[in-house]
């Protein structure tokens, strides 16, 4: 009996360091600086910001986009979440689309 929570006890630690690591950026992953200028570029560093034009927060990601990365999840829509929360999903964007999910912005500022 006592072994056995010994596993379980291990097992539960196990999976919260896991958590942990999933949580940590990637190595590849753009700095926050990196973030602010694009979304400078995008809405003018607006991370709230919602015009009606299908685009939405600070990297105006669209409503699909948003769902589909796991970002309903965090908010209903970018300009609901917050800028960190923002930033988790346009990671995953750019590991799946590089770049150039932002393509005017992203020549512009050089990143490749």
């Amino acid at each position: 009996m006592r072994f056995r929570m010994l596993i379980s006890t291990a097992v539960a630690a196990l999976a919260a360091l896991t958590t942990v690591a999933a949580v940590d950026a990637p190595a590849h992953a753009a700095s926050t600086r990196t973030w602010d200028r694009l979304a400078q570029c995008e809405s003018s560093g607006r991370w709230h910001i919602n015009t009606g034009n299908g685009y939405y927060g600070g990297l105006q990601i669209s409503r699909s986009t948003w769902a589909g990365y796991g970002g309903r999840k965090l908010a209903t829509l970018p300009s609901r979440a917050t800028k960190s929360e923002q930033i988790v999903v346009g990671e995953r964007i750019k590991r799946h689309q590089g770049w150039g999910a932002w393509p005017s912005c992203a020549k512009r500022l050089g990143l490749r």
